[in-house]
């Protein structure tokens, strides 16, 4: 007879099997990442699809098989509905649920990470931003401007995935070079993830492999590092400090 397990967990990722299966890759707080596979559950007639939908909060139970897991219940906790209705929210909770599936291999409990993926996705539902990203609101104060607002939304992801990589063990050096380590001063600095972080003027030219970045990039780097959101909230990231975030964040 087979053991019904149950956790909480947020459907990350799903892929159509067969005529009415699904398998979905969920990260759950009591077991990490799984994959459970849902039978039946394209049927319209199927109990599972109130509760099982992508990037859902569910309270899930599954059984173990030989070869996988099976899906038995789904209870949905949170949809994170202002998300999942809004293109740019959505994209970024895309991003989010791939960085994590690709950096994040095989079945390994962390709350940690449960705890930053429920936290990052509370933040991208929650963080308010101009729909209209015109309308002068009756106070009298400006809203966001559609870069501002779309800046502030991506800075979820970068909170995301730099503090993944700093529990994952390869949190970057911000405060001194990392090759000479002297302390870093607020101009001509390069990152370099070969290294682990950030070199200073003269180590690049020794080096000669790096990526420039503005001063206030590493400053936005430590508050993301410390989780710093009330600050983080109020940023205004210019256009190229976006760009230079999203370099230093795809590099390999």
């Amino acid at each position: 007879m087979f053991e019904h397990y149950r956790t909480k967990g947020i459907f990350i990722k799903k892929e159509d099997r067969g005529e009415s299966d699904q398998l979905f890759t969920i990260y759950t707080g009591g077991f990490g990442k799984l994959k459970v596979l849902g039978k039946g559950i394209r049927k319209i007639t199927s109990k599972l699809r109130s509760g099982a939908e992508i990037f859902f909060l569910s309270e899930i139970e599954f059984i173990q098989g030989k070869n996988y897991r099976t899906l038995t219940d789904a209870i949905v906790l949170e949809k994170f509905s202002d998300m999942r209705d809004n293109l740019k929210r959505l994209a970024i909770a895309c991003r989010i649920s791939e960085v994590l599936d690709n950096l994040v291999r095989g079945q390994e409990v962390d709350q940690e990470i449960w705890q930053l993926l429920n936290e990052s996705f509370e933040k991208l539902n929650n963080l308010k931003i101009d729909p209209t990203l015109s309308r002068i609101p009756p106070s009298g104060k400006n809203l966001l401007n559609p870069a501002e607002s779309e800046g502030k939304l991506k800075i979820v992801y970068y909170y995301f995935f730099w503090n993944l990589f700093s529990i994952l063990g390869y949190q970057p050096e911000l405060f001194n070079c990392v090759v000479c380590q002297k302390k870093l001063l607020p101009k001509n600095l390069y990152f370099n993830p070969k290294e682990g972080g950030v070199l200073c003027e003269k180590c690049f030219a020794k080096i000669k492999k790096g990526l420039e970045v503005e001063p206030e990039v590493i400053k936005i780097l430590r508050l993301i590092l410390e989780r710093d959101w009330q600050i983080l909230a109020r940023l205004k990231v210019t256009n190229s400090e976006e760009k230079s975030l999203n370099l230093i964040s795809s590099v390999k």
